[in-house]
């Protein structure tokens, strides 16, 4: 296949790329001359020019440079820096137009949009409902100034309004706008709040999640992600002051993580120690970190990159993404414990989330484009759909497959074939040895598998069947590729689990096979909040906690806590005290008794 730029035969001319740089366009003007022989360097091609003995063309060149070493030097590393940012990794060119002796012809590529923020086409929802301030107006503090409590929240007033939008809005005036919750006026009730956002289409982040926390980040919070549009979702990565005591997780750092477990889930404490709300505002799920640990500290090795991106299971997926969620479970505490005298200073503000990140199009389409309010691929190498996920009507191939960032620099488009091309049958069913049958399906367009083993499905029987994951040790024609669940019936939301093994949750519950609690619950059947523990919800007046599931109180208190004296009157105390001499009369006959009939026998 011929490159990009021009060869021997003819000439490229680039579609879908955009504007050509100007600096690659103006090294047209730079002819270097030697005694022997000149180096022509324009944006079309290098070539090495011996002189002859013709006459040279006296036409005068539209501009003229005359370099020497160290010039020349400088023109051939531009040039060279220009070739590489617009053909080695960029894969933005879905294909070009190559001139040859027998005709101008199509060369196809693997290509991909270019990265943007991804903020001003997200839908965020908050919940639960009751959940922003302003409505009942409150006032609030910082935890800088605790006891000067003289802002105000009213969703009434839109200069003292704080709702969801302030998230996501772009602050040209200087004056910072932010989300903001109710305060924790009802602990020890816990504060949480989940933000969700929404795109109606598969994302693949490209740089680091970024969450801008006004008045200090969370104390304890998680970041989650859903891959079909909020249907399933799970754990992306685990925020705390404490990973142990919030999470039962050791507490890790990304640039820790090595390239065979880049993957994991981890919990890191980075982000969460109290420094001061104004020293340090942003909570990041760090993606460059993770590119660096294959493309290097710069990301200057990004073929790299792309190579373990096609042959690392699952790390394509690692950064795919349809919804992202934030689960606020614990505010700020300054770096003290909860002082229950003031309690208007807790409470989560959120300025601005930045997502960098690129339309997922299975590397058939450059371009991504707002149509009707969702974002929209536009499929080239005879696809279609959103994501450019199938072949186009009157097109079929063996089976539709995702363009491929290999070879590089330019990958494999996989373009799908005109209908009426061989796709053959029996042998060439592509199914991983998983079947020996499989079917066109006219409608779809599609060459699919049928009747897969070994708990697989899908197209290629790539898959595995609901209530089993992929085993990461095994190749995907192994027997034993497909793993059974077994999350547990009572923590688990149901017995399907996502590609690593983990289930999906209850809430309160974790763990892969959410059979463990977090802190704050106890499994009982399934998990629990406590009533009552020995840190945060103690029991008063003598209170004894049973289990973490109830108060066992004194005669004369009551509440969950015992915070409440049964004396709330006189009618009160006499029955209470009434109750009590009916106890105690027994138990005084029962120690008296003997003592009486012994003098009695005496006398």
């Amino acid at each position: 296949m011929q490159g990009r730029n021009q060869d021997s035969r003819g000439q490229s001319l680039r579609q879908g790329a955009g504007p050509v740089r100007q600096d690659l366009m103006d090294v047209s003007k730079y002819v270097v001359t030697f005694p022997s022989s000149s180096l022509i360097v324009d944006s079309s091609h290098l070539s090495q020019r011996k002189r002859t003995s013709e006459p040279p063309d006296r036409t005068p060149p539209r501009t003229v440079a005359f370099l020497g070493p160290a010039m020349l030097c400088q023109a051939v590393l531009l040039l060279l820096h220009c070739f590489t940012s617009l053909t080695l990794g960029q894969y933005d060119l879905c294909k070009s137009l190559v001139s040859t002796d027998d005709g101008a012809v199509w060369e196809q590529y693997a290509c991909q949009p270019k990265a943007q923020s991804m903020k001003d086409y997200m839908r965020v929802k908050v919940d639960p409902p009751g959940i922003t301030c302003g409505n009942p107006p409150e006032r609030f503090c910082t935890l800088e100034n605790p006891y000067l409590c003289s802002d105000e929240c009213d969703a009434s007033n839109s200069d003292l309004a704080h709702p969801p939008q302030l998230m996501q809005d772009r602050e040209r005036t200087g004056r910072i706008t932010y989300w903001q919750t109710v305060t924790w006026s009802r602990y020890p009730e816990p504060l949480l709040a989940n933000i969700s956002l929404a795109w109606n289409k598969s994302l693949e982040l490209t740089d680091d999640i970024t969450i801008t926390f006004e008045y200090g980040r969370p104390t304890n919070m998680v970041l989650d992600k859903s891959m079909d549009h909020g249907r399933t979702w799970q754990s992306y990565q685990f925020y705390a002051d404490d990973c142990l005591d919030a999470f039962n997780m050791a507490p890790k750092l990304v640039r820790d993580l090595s390239p065979a477990n880049i993957t994991r889930v981890i919990c890191t404490e980075q982000f969460s120690r109290w420094v001061g709300s104004k020293n340090d505002k942003n909570v990041r799920f760090e993606v460059r970190e993770r590119f660096a640990v294959f493309a290097g500290p710069k990301l200057l090795n990004m073929d790299s990159l792309y190579t373990r991106m096609e042959s690392m299971k699952g790390l394509r997926d690692f950064f795919t993404f349809t919804n992202l969620r934030l689960r606020l479970l614990r505010p700020a505490l300054g770096g003290t414990y909860v002082q229950r005298d003031n309690l208007l200073k807790y409470f989560y503000a959120i300025s601005n989330i930045e997502v960098p990140a690129r339309c997922k199009c299975n590397l058939h389409a450059s371009l991504c484009l707002l149509q009707e309010g969702d974002l929209q691929c536009q499929c080239e190498h005879n696809t279609t759909g959103q994501d450019c996920q199938r072949c186009k009507k009157g097109f079929k191939a063996k089976s539709w497959k995702a363009g491929s960032y290999l070879p590089t620099p330019n990958g494999s488009p996989n373009t799908c074939a005109i209908a009426g091309a061989p796709t053959g049958g029996g042998s060439n069913c592509e199914c991983y040895g998983h079947s020996n049958r499989c079917s066109y399906i006219d409608y779809l367009n599609i060459v699919t598998c049928v009747s897969c083993k070994h708990n697989t499905r899908g197209q290629n029987c790539q898959h595995c069947r609901l209530g089993y994951f992929r085993n990461a040790s095994a190749e995907l024609d192994d027997e034993g590729v497909c793993i059974e669940c077994n999350c547990n019936q009572m923590g688990s939301v149901h017995d399907r689990c996502n590609g690593t093994g983990f289930c999906q949750c209850k809430y309160g519950a974790t763990g892969p096979k959410c059979d463990d609690c977090f802190p704050g619950y106890y499994w009982k059947q399934g998990c629990y909040s406590n009533v009552c523990d020995e840190e945060l919800l103690l029991c008063q007046n003598g209170g004894t906690c049973s289990q973490n599931q109830k108060c066992i109180c004194p005669p004369e208190f009551k509440g969950v806590l015992c915070q409440q004296s049964r004396c709330e009157g006189d009618k009160a105390c006499n029955t209470a005290c009434t109750a009590h001499l009916h106890l105690l009369v027994p138990l005084l006959l029962c120690v008296l008794l003997p003592h009486l009939l012994a003098t009695l026998t005496a006398h």
